[in-house]
């Protein structure tokens, strides 16, 4: 026995058969059954019962099941607990990040990263949340970083950096000279807004749900599809918006743009790690995301 057995059986016992199995750990179908034969011969007695329809579990399967998941929990266990005295890791990793994720926040770790992990080294698509489950599904990426949550069946999300939108306006505006200001003052004027469906977007109307709002009841001058054509937008004057201090900081270093805090709203989001439930990631995908969070709480120092 070993546990790559155990996590096969694990598997297909969760996906209900052979097949979809095969299909999420990145296996043939003869191989999985193979090696499901294998642990039932170790343990000299049926595990599942095979049939044209879907896997049963056998009384020896059932008692096995939450072994094999304790397994699997321990070895998660032991890889965070091993990440931060691994600096000699040999690995490519391959991660989708959403793009404000991706432009603004990732760059400015991925230095100090390289120089703790010189040996890791990372492929980065920046793209849509979408985009991102799809390529993780197909076995194209161990992870991706999005900007809010998900309900995936075969997902993990698990948090690991935090972030809080504030209201941007251009040089000249009304509001630029404020300190601070009320939400109710910020809605009588129009805004730059992203797409629908965009992790920013999201965040904001769920707050002004929150408050009562209805995001409906925005002055909308633009939607764009792009933090970087939201900014050009504000500071063209069509409008104002609400982004993250790290996407504006050439921005508000040139006197383009600035950074109003609003008194009576805090807009603050989480960014989350996805992966397949059937895929243990593997060490090096764990100490970056282990570094990812270290990064944070040493911020909130």
């Amino acid at each position: 026995m070993n546990f790559h057995q155990l996590h096969i059986f694990y598997t297909v016992a969760e996906r209900g058969s052979f097949s979809a199995a095969a299909s999420a750990l990145h296996m043939t179908q003869p191989a999985v059954t193979m090696q499901i034969q294998s642990l039932e011969e170790y343990f000299g007695t049926r595990l599942l019962i095979r049939s044209t329809k879907k896997i049963e579990l056998t009384e020896a399967g059932i008692t096995l099941l939450p072994y094999a998941a304790k397994s699997i929990a321990l070895v998660k266990e032991t890889d965070n607990a091993m990440a931060s005295h691994t600096h000699m890791l040999q690995d490519r990793l391959q991660l989708g990040s959403s793009h404000t994720i991706g432009e603004y926040f990732l760059p400015r770790l991925l230095g100090p990263f390289g120089q703790q992990y010189p040996h890791i080294s990372i492929m980065m698509k920046v793209m849509n949340t979408t985009q991102i489950i799809e390529e993780i599904t197909k076995h194209q990426l161990n992870f991706g970083l999005i900007e809010a949550t998900i309900h995936h069946p075969d997902m993990v999300i698990d948090p690991v950096m935090q972030d809080e939108l504030k209201l941007i306006v251009p040089i000249g505006h009304p509001l630029a000279e404020r300190e601070s200001v009320e939400l109710e003052e910020v809605l009588a004027y129009p805004f730059v807004l992203r797409e629908k469906g965009s992790g920013t977007r999201q965040v904001m109307e769920s707050v002004l749900i929150h408050k009562g709002i209805d995001p409906q009841s925005l002055q909308t001058a633009m939607e764009l599809g792009s933090t970087g054509a939201v900014k050009s937008a504000v500071e063209a004057g069509f409008g104002i918006t609400m982004l993250s201090p790290a996407s504006v900081k050439h921005e508000t270093a040139l006197n383009l743009l600035t950074i109003i805090p609003i008194r009576d709203a805090e807009f603050k989001r989480q960014f989350y790690a996805i992966h397949l439930k059937s895929t243990l990631l593997p060490l090096s995908a764990v100490t970056f995301l282990n570094f990812l969070k270290q990064q944070q709480e040493q911020q909130g120092e």
